[in-house]
């Protein structure tokens, strides 16, 4: 009885953290959209040029060290073991967090000259001042989470983007009103970060003022020595992980704007073009979240099968979570590519470089790839080749990315994108144990998936040209158009999907609104049999 309960509670908790998480990315892809159309397309470039740096100080903090130490604590026995455990994690982040600070701080105008636009030091050092609450934030969110409470870290995590997303766009609306440089409504806005650290660090105070002062020094198990090498090894392979996006958006930063004026344009104009391009973020963003965060319903049950040592059940459920992942995937990926230029000009104002995003938006069908084989193959303890695939993308896009869009314009840094996932999928796909291979085969699952989202796409499209003819108009009437076009979308994926049997009875299950759509299709179904 108290094993289910346990079980209970940690589902529970999963559950909240899980939903925390959902709405702090959503937060984090769609302030941009506002933000944009305050500032336009320069300011939006000034952001985004320095916003990776931001990003993968964020996933140290939010993703990638806190579960990492989640599970240090969970394997230490007694309240007292895992508050020393936690002190001296904290200690060695505080190092590091310190070393990255102060290399952003004396590099700032060098990191800046590298990305070919010197003004961009004050927005690096603004940034910089985040990590200083890494250690506070990894350190509170890893402890909480090793002891099952998740209460602390989803607070911490909603607030943070709260925070964060109003200072931004109080930065864009004051820039509107006090005649501020782009640079200096950057700084501000890269200030939001910092803000939104301290107010999230608030959720964890209980912890820090009581047993994390209060509680005697005692000796750990683990050595700093082992803590540093596995805090630099594991931790630093999942954080890096978790941010994959955020790099190959940090290599545009270093890349884009020199190969557009090496193509012949102006640094004003490159700028422009840089921060059009940079509309594809939010939506890629959120088409991953819509992909990825359905699944996660299954990860619980993945676990358990794991540690039952029910391979069977594990390779059944691992295929459901992939399958449902993939065909969401899909359909988002090609839905946005279908109404870009009526998604575009809605959320942005223009349709410019419709063509441009709607090739980087094939990163959302990557991504949900392999951000699942990723947490498949961490569930088996198995690091080593999403490491490989991980590096290698990083150097594919480094190594093209200059080089293509000299060749092919703005088109090619979102070319550069999509190889350098496509290669990392082909790496981890090629190394999969015997356990991983084949979900996605039989039933005829990939040819049914082309087809329904095919189909969709289509009708998705003629629908917005059908509506853009018969309501023409400014944003408002496209905005209108593009709901229609979405909700036919959806009803022609959802029925083509039920018809050709794309996903099975349990696949549909673990969907949320599945049981009350495959009741409704059985109604249906039985009063049709019965006429």
């Amino acid at each position: 009885m108290q094993t289910k309960n346990a079980t209970k509670t940690l589902l529970k908790g999963a559950l909240i953290l899980s939903l925390a998480s959902l709405i702090a990315k959503i937060l984090s892809a769609f302030y941009r959209v506002p933000f944009e159309n305050i500032v336009g397309n320069t300011g939006f470039y000034v952001y985004q040029q320095v916003y990776p740096l931001y990003g993968i100080g964020m996933t140290f903090a939010l993703s990638g060290f806190p579960v990492f130490i989640s599970k240090l604590i969970a394997e230490q026995e007694g309240q007292l073991a895992k508050v020393n455990l936690a002190r001296r994690l904290f200690v060695i982040l505080s190092f590091f967090a310190g070393g990255i600070f102060i290399f952003l701080q004396l590099t700032s105008g060098l990191i800046a000259n590298s990305m070919g636009d010197g003004q961009l030091e004050l927005l690096i050092k603004s940034v910089s001042f985040m990590f200083l609450f890494m250690p506070l934030l990894a350190v509170g969110r890893g402890y909480y989470q090793g002891t099952f409470n998740m209460v602390p870290t989803a607070i911490s995590q909603v607030s943070e983007q709260l925070v964060r997303v109003a200072v931004i766009l109080l930065a864009a609306y004051l820039f509107t009103k006090r005649g501020w440089t782009y640079y200096e409504m950057g700084a501000w806005a890269m200030a939001g970060a910092t803000i939104g650290a301290l107010c999230a660090s608030l959720s964890f105070s209980k912890f820090y003022l009581g047993s994390f002062l209060s509680q005697p020094f005692a000796t750990s198990k683990l050595s700093m020595q082992t803590l540093i090498s596995r805090l630099l090894s594991e931790g630093l392979i999942i954080c890096l992980f978790a941010s994959l996006m955020v790099l190959l958006q940090l290599v545009d930063s270093f890349t884009v704007k020199q190969a557009l004026e090496v193509k012949g344009f102006s640094s004003e104009l490159a700028k422009e073009i840089k921060g059009t391009y940079d509309r594809s973020q939010p939506l890629v963003q959120l088409g991953i979240v819509v992909a990825v965060s359905f699944s996660s319903t299954l990860l619980p049950s993945l676990t358990e099968a794991l540690q039952k040592r029910h391979l069977n059940e594990f390779r059944k459920t691992a295929k459901a979570l992939l399958r449902i992942s993939v065909g969401l995937g899909a359909a988002a990926t090609v839905g946005l590519i279908a109404l870009m230029p009526e998604i575009n000009t809605v959320l942005f104002g223009d349709a410019s470089l419709s063509k441009t995003i709607s090739i980087y938006v094939v990163s959302v069908f990557m991504m949900t790839l392999i951000s699942n084989y990723n947490s498949l193959l961490q569930s088996l303890n198995q690091y080593q080749m999403t490491v490989i695939a991980l590096l290698a993308a990083i150097v594919v896009k480094a190594l093209i990315n200059s080089y293509l869009i000299e060749r092919l314009g703005i088109a090619g840094a979102s070319i550069a994108t999509v190889l350098a996932l496509i290669i990392a999928q082909a790496l981890i796909a090629g190394s999969l144990p015997a356990l991983l291979k084949g979900l996605l085969s039989g039933d005829n699952y990939l040819l049914k998936l082309g087809l329904v989202t095919g189909i969709m796409g289509v009708v998705a499209a003629v629908v917005a040209k059908v509506g853009t003819f018969l309501l023409p108009g400014g944003r408002l009437a496209l905005l209108l158009v593009a709901l229609i076009s979405v909700g036919i979308g959806v009803l022609v994926f959802i029925g083509l999907a039920l018809w050709l049997r794309l996903f099975s009875i349990r696949e549909w299950l673990a969907i949320p609104g599945g049981k009350k759509l495959l009741r409704l299709t059985n109604k249906f179904t039985n009063r049709k049999g019965l006429s």
